[in-house]
């Protein structure tokens, strides 16, 4: 595919860490409005991942986004992203092998959003996960100040057979308390994923249709040959580095969904435009 994906920089974000149980992250925040945890998937804040959290934050939210692998800033076509995911995958901290786990780095992304909904607007908090975090984001969802769980192309567990393939990405007893969310407490969850990327198996998103039943919303891209958006056979990264700004691009009209459905559950009312948008129409006015 032809062009590159919208990017940015940390200039405008504060940094602090955050620490619970033993466990600490540098976490940059930006942004004023309901809160969202933006996940990085690897090999970190990229500056395509930037490139996505800057988009929520012109859209009217609170962002956090944490530094749990890699080098903030650092660019994935950088000779050293590789040490990144080779220590990720090795981490007992992301368990990256594991099925039915409870992950360790779940219980402090469920602190950390139990704390940004202490100090932002809005009747909950979103999380979004993407590729090795994509199951982070659903484990969270435990969490009840959680209202908005967004899974892209989530990696976990690696799928190496057909229960690593199948499987959700956070334990049995999560999933439960997830299930039973949705149920209840008016939880919803969003999916991405490329209908060709082996890395996140359509049995994944399958497993998840059948225990969260309605709450499980999905979308998935054709990257099959041919395909009509002119994906790749290997493109993965939904929301970030397959994400073209041309009116009617497949991966751009994803993003928005997924702005969307967080606006819905998290600041019903009407649509915020974001800066960049705001901007062009008054330069066309």
């Amino acid at each position: 595919m032809s062009g590159t994906p919208p990017v940015s920089t940390l200039d405008a974000w504060r940094r602090e860490p955050f620490s619970w149980q033993g466990m600490t992250h540098d976490c940059y925040e930006q942004g004023e409005g309901p809160g969202v945890v933006l996940l990085p998937e690897l090999p970190g804040i990229t500056p395509a991942v930037l490139g996505l959290a800057q988009h929520v934050v012109d859209s009217g939210f609170t962002v956090v986004l944490p530094s749990l692998f890699g080098v903030p800033g650092r660019s994935d076509a950088d000779p050293r992203a590789a040490v990144s995911i080779a220590r990720a995958c090795v981490s007992r901290e992301f368990a990256a092998f594991a099925t039915d786990a409870r992950r360790p780095v779940a219980d402090w992304v469920r602190a950390l959003a139990h704390r940004l909904g202490e100090r932002t607007p809005g009747p909950g908090v979103g999380v979004v996960g993407m590729c090795f975090s994509g199951g982070f984001a659903l484990a969270a969802a435990v969490e009840g100040a959680v209202l908005a769980a967004v899974l892209s192309q989530p990696s976990l567990p690696l799928p190496l057979t057909a229960a690593h393939r199948a499987d959700p990405g956070l334990s049995e007893a999560e999933l439960l308390d997830v299930a039973r969310r949705t149920r209840d407490e008016g939880l919803c969850v969003l999916g991405l994923r490329f209908s060709e990327d082996g890395l996140a198996p359509g049995q994944r998103f399958a497993t998840l249709r059948e225990r969260l039943g309605e709450a499980f919303e999905y979308i998935e891209l054709d990257s099959g040959p041919g395909n009509g958006g002119g994906f790749g056979r290997r493109a993965h990264s939904v929301l970030t580095r397959e994400v073209r700004e041309t009116p009617g691009h497949l991966a751009l009209e994803a993003r928005e969904r997924m702005v969307a459905f967080l606006r819905r559950q998290l600041a019903p009312g009407p649509p915020v435009v974001p800066r960049a948008a705001a901007a062009l129409e008054a330069e066309t006015d």
